[in-house]
Formats: structure tokens, C-alpha cells, sequence
């Protein structure tokens, strides 16, 4: 088993509240991270329709027959009646660590704790594997081309499958499975060519009127349909950083996914060597760093602290940081010999707010660390480095 950085937060906020909630994407690892790490929690899966069956017809009997060992309930949003139940248990018992919650359809499993279990219970994230995960293990050593083309999730790691035969699949259990269950989508078939165009923008501003236009649909469909893709942690969005520095700036997000396997699948991609030369090689570089900055985050319990900076003007940086009182700059080029030109937006940053060049990195696709006159060198294996990291990676 490949070691999750998750666990030393999960052990850790696991012995300060009744209940912990694991969500993530499908596949991301969450029920084989938490058997690992709790083998004397029971283990109940309500996929399975007995164990379903029996949690319906009497949840509370099903919520205490472990007491005193602890319960792991998988796919719990399948059963809302348990919520309430396990809202009454754990205010009457006041036992730690007790029930661990774990689901791939993840809008609904945290609309039920919205609704029943607020200040009782942790969530956490667990992301498909990250780079600093793989570091130590015989993946490690791969090139950068193939980690963004096979991505991070863990059945190609442990399963050796092929990108191309796996995502396809992956795809089609996704919109079969949890976007029939998450909202009422009519049109799986346009649902499914609406990934696709979000592929074909990674990295971009999201034009919501683009969108729409190209499939026929409302504005308001658009919306409805990429918080699907928000809350089933396929994409998220990343906002413009609002401090203007007295210029008129950008108020559209940008749009990433959480893996790269994923975009060069839906992308059409089925062999490593296309990616070279795609068009859209520079965006799925930026998409693969800003991702590997987001998984490293959560998985030492902390939320997203980044944006991007970008005035109407055309400068832009990549990546802002937020580091408490600190702000950084990150400029994220895909090339592996390093050019006057890939500091043009972290120069414009000093130049118009200040920002010491301390607080300035390049990271791009090559190895060379170190510092230069407008920035740190980062290269693309080391983004564990980056601000807001070193507490706990």
C-alpha cells in the first residue's frame, strides 16, 4: 500500500470529534485509507442491499451494535435515515472516533451532514494520490509527461491498467451513477460532451455563455451542471485574486480538474507520446502543479488558500498563495530550459505591488532550484516547497 500524507491528520483529527466524514472523488482511495488505518472499526457497506436493508429497517440497532469498537460506514448518503439517528447517538454516548463516514457521491453526503450533523463531525478530503505520495515509491522516477498523461488515481497504480482503458470506464460509472443521483440531468449524453468541453478549457477562463452556446443549453444549466462537476471533486475553480494594485482586473475564475489522467483521457489522448506536442500542453502543465498544490494542501488538513492574478490588460500570474499574512507569487511554464520571459509576470508583480523576491517562484518543467533576481526556481517534482506547505509536508 502506498502511503497516504492524509493519515497524519486523520489520525490526528480522528481522536477530537465523534464523527469523521472521508469525501473525494471516486477511486480516490478513501474506503482502503481508513480499513488501514482503523482495522478494529467494523466495516458496513451500504452498496450492498442486505447491509442496506438492515440499516433501513432498524438504523439505530445497525448504529449500535459496535459500540465499544467503532463503525465505518461506507456509501452512508445511500441511507439519509441515518443521519438522525447518529445525531442522537453521539450527543447521548459523547464517544470520540466512534463512526467514520465515507461516500463517492459526495454532494449528497454532505448535504445530509449539513443537515443533521453540524459540529459533530470532521470533514476531510482525500485527493487522488500526489506526486510527494509516489516520491518514495517505484512510480516515482516517471517522467513528467507521463504522470500528467496517467494521472493520480490509485487503481492505475495498483491495478496496472492503461489510461485508456481505465478513464473511458471511469467516465461512464461517474455520469451513470453519481450525476444521476446528485441532480435531476436529463441529458446524459449532452452531460458527458460538457466534460469534454471543460477539458478542452483547462487552464482558461470560464466563459459561461461559451459553454452553453456550444451545447444548446441555459446559462443557468451551465451553473447547474459544473457545481455536479465541483461537488464530485472533478474540477474546481480557481478565483481571481481581488487585490487590484489600482488596475482593472479579471472577476472570471479559472477552471482546473483535479487530475490530469483525466483531461488528456477526455482530451482524446491514448498514448503518452501525444502530449509532447498537444496544444493544450502548457495548460494541462499549469493544471498539473495547481493540482499537486491543492492535494498536498488538504491532505494536511488545510483549505484551498490560492488564486490567480490577472488584470484586463493581459498580466497575469498563475498562482497567488496565501500564506497568512503573506501573499506569493507563482509563475508556472511548462519549459525545460529557462527564459528571460518566464519572469515577465512575476517582474510586473514586484513592479506594481512590491512583492519582495522572496515571496516570487517559477516553476516549470524542468530540475533547476535556486534563487534568480526576480524569484525562486522551482523545478516540476519539488511543489511540496512551495508557501503554505512546510507545516506539515
Amino acid at each position: 500500500m502506498i502511503q497516504r500524507h492524509l493519515s497524519n491528520y486523520l489520525q490526528k483529527i480522528h481522536r477530537s470529534f465523534p464523527i469523521i466524514s472521508i469525501t473525494g472523488p471516486r477511486q480516490s482511495g478513501k474506503t482502503t485509507l481508513v480499513k488501514s488505518l482503523f482495522p478494529d472499526h467494523a466495516y458496513k457497506n451500504l452498496e450492498a442491499l442486505d447491509v442496506r436493508n438492515a440499516a433501513v429497517e432498524d438504523p439505530r440497532k445497525f448504529l449500535t451494535s459496535f459500540e465499544g469498537k467503532g463503525l465505518i460506514i461506507d456509501e452512508a448518503q445511500k441511507v439519509p435515515e441515518l443521519f438522525s439517528y447518529l445525531q442522537g447517538i453521539v450527543d447521548e454516548r459523547k464517544t470520540i472516533g466512534e463512526y467514520i463516514l465515507t461516500g463517492s457521491q459526495n454532494f449528497l453526503l454532505l448535504e445530509r451532514i449539513s443537515q443533521s450533523l453540524a459540529g459533530r463531525v470532521a470533514v476531510i478530503h482525500l485527493l487522488p494520490f500526489s506526486l510527494f505520495e509516489l516520491t518514495a515509491t517505484p512510480y516515482g522516477k516517471d517522467s513528467l509527461d507521463h504522470f500528467m498523461f496517467k494521472g493520480f488515481l490509485p487503481p492505475l497504480y495498483d491495478r496496472n491498467i492503461h489510461p485508456s482503458d481505465f478513464y473511458p470506464f471511469y467516465i461512464q460509472t461517474y455520469i451513470e451513477r453519481d450525476v444521476r443521483s446528485i441532480r435531476n440531468v436529463e441529458d446524459l449524453s449532452a452531460f458527458s460532451r460538457f466534460i469534454s468541453l471543460c477539458a478542452a478549457r483547462t487552464g482558461q477562463l470560464l466563459n459561461l455563455s461559451s459553454l452553453g452556446i456550444e451545447l444548446g443549453i441555459s446559462h443557468k444549466t451551465v451553473k447547474s451542471w459544473l457545481s455536479i462537476l465541483e461537488s464530485s471533486f472533478i474540477i474546481f475553480l480557481l478565483p481571481p485574486f481581488y487585490k487590484n494594485y489600482n488596475k482593472r482586473i479579471t472577476k472570471q475564475p479559472k477552471l482546473y480538474f483535479y487530475d490530469t489522467g483525466l483531461v488528456c483521457s477526455l482530451l482524446g489522448l491514448d498514448d503518452v507520446r501525444q502530449i509532447s506536442d498537444h496544444y493544450l500542453r502548457g495548460n494541462i502543465f499549469e493544471n498539473f502543479i495547481i493540482a499537486e498544490y491543492v492535494k498536498n494542501r488538504f491532505h494536511i488538513g488545510k483549505r484551498k488558500n490560492i488564486s490567480f492574478w490577472r488584470d484586463n490588460t493581459g498580466n497575469e500570474v498563475d498562482l497567488i498563495i496565501e500564506d497568512g499574512p503573506s501573499v506569493h507569487g507563482v509563475e508556472i511554464k511548462s519549459g525545460t530550459a529557462i527564459t528571460e520571459d518566464f519572469f515577465k509576470g512575476l517582474k510586473y508583480l514586484h513592479k506594481i505591488s512590491g512583492t519582495p523576491d522572496t515571496n516570487l517562484f517559477l516553476v516549470y518543467g524542468g530540475d533547476e532550484q535556486g534563487a534568480r533576481r526576480y524569484g525562486r526556481v522551482t523545478g516540476w517534482r519539488n511543489t511540496s516547497t512551495l508557501p503554505g506547505l512546510e507545516s506539515g509536508i
